[in-house]
């Protein structure tokens, strides 16, 4: 289970905490969680995880401490809503024990939820560099665009682009008609991190984004580069790529 690689033991519980019956089971729902870890949004995002997709095989389960999913949540949900995505009610951290009682406490990182270091870049704005990592974020987009941007405004702590009339859409998805005629994409959480790709708004870009409640969060963006291989291999063959059969939580680039 790559979830819980070089997690210090070989046997799990099963079914595990997560009611999972099967070990392919348990295996494709923790695919999804997999792009989290290199979020790196906490250092004991894997344990607690794991402790709930991957248990350790012993005589009684062993729930995560109540205060180990806080703090593990504190630290990645805004990550996740950067994506679109809530914290599942599935990980609600009130049905886990309380610390005095018998249950896997925070190991590795502060007891504390991590904050972003405030040079970190957007987490949109991360970039992958070979066409195989763009077409993982176009599986994972609802629509895809080529567009430029005609003005850009900070509020209420996320990003507002507004497209410029003229636009190639690569990938329609659940886009309207309305989407597309007056395109106007949010970046969650993006307002006191930097995003190079939109230090100037000259030129076009590859914009990939979800369509969440009615509006469309801008979930990865690329200036767009004509002469990049990677690029134009990745827009040529996205409908051919063989896109996972789960639906991965987040996507994008790891520490490159």
């Amino acid at each position: 289970m790559q979830l819980c690689r070089d997690v210090g033991y070989k046997r799990m519980r099963l079914p595990n905490l997560l009611e999972h019956e099967t070990v392919a089971e348990a295996k494709q729902q923790a695919g999804s969680w997999v792009p989290l870890l290199a979020k790196q949004c906490h250092t004991d995002t894997q344990l607690f995880l794991c402790s709930l997709f991957a248990p350790v095989c012993l005589d009684r389960p062993v729930y995560p401490c109540r205060s180990l999913c806080e703090v593990v949540r504190d630290s990645c949900a805004p990550v996740m809503e950067s994506y679109g995505f809530p914290w599942p009610e599935m990980l609600h951290c009130g049905k886990f024990p309380s610390d005095h009682e018998l249950c896997i406490a925070v190991q590795f990182g502060n007891s504390k939820a991590t904050p972003p270091p405030v040079s970190k870049i957007c987490t949109q704005c991360e970039m992958e560099h070979k066409a195989d990592g763009m077409m993982e974020q176009m599986c994972s987009s609802d629509f895809v665009v080529k567009m430029r941007i005609k003005e850009m405004t900070e509020e209420n702590g996320e990003r507002r682009l507004v497209a410029a009339q003229k636009k190639k859409v690569l990938k329609l998805g659940p886009l309207k008609r309305k989407d597309t005629k007056k395109m106007v994409l949010h970046m969650r959480n993006a307002g006191a991190c930097p995003c190079p790709q939109l230090d100037s708004l000259s030129g076009s870009f590859l914009v990939m984004g979800r369509k969440v409640g009615g509006r469309l969060l801008l979930l990865a963006i690329y200036p767009w580069q004509k002469h990049n291989k990677e690029m134009k291999f990745a827009v040529k063959f996205m409908f051919s790529y063989p896109c996972p059969l789960y639906h991965p939580l987040l996507y994008g680039a790891g520490q490159h």
